[in-house]
């Protein structure tokens, strides 16, 4: 940093640059511009070809930057997940999030080769790098829009996003090392892949144990210091499982995934406070991302990135999608739902800063490429999502989670939870009375929200389209009631 810009000065911008992203978000809020494409753009207005001048140009930290904040966007994505959500679509999301993802790479790679006059290791880089999705953003998308997607495919879609990015990390690094060493082939990939996996599904184990050990028995003398905790927790379990030979984004993700279904001190509070830092990382990985982007070195880039982006779109992805999903029983409409999300985020630009500090031919424009198809994506796929739902007939109404003011913290022996459950616009519920749709004896209907009203119904309250209701009881019980309220007419 120069020596006459003080201290004052850089926190001032630096905390401009926050509020400002954060005023954007609610331009996302009221007309549906994915929050990630703006604060991409508040990055790239700040750098040096921007109206701040702000100059950054280093890859490593860009790439630090990145790292890290994805594991902590993971980690609260897994915390929130649910394991009876993803369980009945565990094996469609572990085949979309690895041969997915490489069906996707291979079908780029060829098609990168020929527009860009690459060797086919140079597109299968670029391909690799971009074959993982963002469900963050679809999911952000839908919500600005009062919607959601289906049970079943929102599970799918947020399994496969939050699984799918260690996938594209191993083959970005492993076309990296394919291209800088020679005695690398191809054939010592796999065996590396399930190396990897299986130390990060270990670890990922082993770490949420001692977690759990942790939190449960050690008595901190102040609350604050549990959330302190985690936010330890998850770069040591990403570092612990890298530096041992493990995929440390999996290994991230799982053990999220491991808590989400225990039980321990706290647990809404931290959940509360991880989905605040999951916001603030995307922040600054966005803005450090547009900082790094110089807008004059994308302008060449455009003819070939805007034909990339289009066939990834429209052919690699749906393709990936289908053949991936080809033994399932996904009906038509939701897989071509599912290849219509495949939004591409921050995940590629971090992966596109690799080939840049590892000295790859062509790297630079392999970043360019990447930033600008990322930017398309989002664009076209993000802008148009809440209306191919519509069309598609895959989403139903929407309503924010925690929108009750009532907490409840699951302490040890106590067998219930309390959830919110929506009631789809095109739901069988709709019109009946509470007591037709069948609530199971181990819940309870606490309160009703409509119309931003509360109130406590009773067997008798006709349900609406977009009521919400805050249930309190056994998982598996209001599992059941919200297959119940959301099952839709044939």
């Amino acid at each position: 940093m120069p020596q006459h810009i003080s201290i004052e000065f850089t926190i001032v911008v630096t905390a401009a640059l926050f509020l400002l992203s954060i005023f954007a978000s609610k331009i996302s809020d009221r007309f549906g511009i994915p929050a990630l494409l703006l604060f991409l753009v508040v990055g790239m207005l700040a750098g040096s070809e921007g109206l701040g001048g702000i100059h950054f140009d280093d890859p490593w930290l860009a790439k630090f930057i990145g790292i890290v904040a994805l594991n902590f966007i993971l980690f609260s994505g897994g915390i929130e997940t649910k394991w009876q959500d993803i369980r009945p679509v565990l094996a469609l999301g572990i085949s979309l999030s690895t041969l997915g993802v490489l069906v996707t790479a291979l079908f780029v790679a060829l098609f990168a080769s020929y527009i860009l006059k690459f060797t086919f290791l140079e597109g299968l880089l670029l391909g690799a790098i971009i074959s993982s999705t963002d469900a963050a953003s679809v999911l952000n998308i839908l919500r600005s829009k009062g919607m959601s997607l289906k049970i079943k495919l929102r599970s799918l879609l947020e399994f496969e996003a939050g699984s799918n990015d260690p996938m594209a990390v191993f083959l970005t690094i492993g076309v990296i090392r394919l291209m800088t060493d020679q005695n690398f082939t191809v054939l010592q990939l796999l065996p590396k892949f399930v190396l990897e996996i299986a130390i990060a599904v270990v670890m990922a184990f082993l770490l949420s144990r001692a977690f759990l050990y942790v939190i449960n028995n050690f008595n901190f003398a102040d609350e604050g210091l549990y959330p302190v905790l985690t936010l330890a927790f998850v770069p040591f379990i990403y570092a612990l499982t890298a530096l041992v030979g493990g995929n440390g984004f999996l290994a991230v993700y799982l053990a999220a995934l491991i808590l989400s279904n225990e039980k321990f001190l706290h647990k809404r509070a931290i959940i509360h406070f991880h989905a605040g830092i999951a916001w603030f990382m995307q922040i600054i990985m966005f803005l450090i991302l547009g900082l790094l982007v110089f807008p004059s070195k994308m302008v060449p880039v455009i003819g070939p990135g805007f034909f990339i982006s289009l066939f990834l779109i429209f052919v690699a992805r749906p393709i990936s999608v289908f053949i991936s999903l080809f033994f399932s029983k996904v009906k038509w409409n939701e897989k071509l739902m599912l290849s219509w999300v495949g939004l591409r985020g921050a995940v590629p630009i971090i992966l596109a800063t690799f080939p840049l500090l590892a000295g790859i031919p062509n790297s630079e424009l392999i970043f360019n490429i990447v930033f600008f198809i990322v930017l398309t994506s989002v664009f076209i796929q993000g802008t148009s999502i809440p209306y191919i739902s519509k069309f598609l007939k895959v989403g139903s109404t929407w309503s924010r989670k925690h929108l009750f003011p009532i907490e409840f913290e699951n302490k040890e022996g106590i067998d219930a939870d309390l959830e919110e459950i929506i009631v789809a616009y095109d739901a069988q519920a709709v019109g009946k009375r509470l007591f037709e749709v069948g609530v199971p004896l181990e819940c309870l209907v606490v309160l009703l929200c409509r119309d931003e009203k509360f109130f406590i119904p009773n067997g008798a309250t006709v349900l609406e389209a977009g009521d919400v209701l805050q249930v309190l009881g056994k998982a598996s019980a209001i599992k059941q009631l919200e297959m119940n309220l959301q099952r839709v007419e044939k």
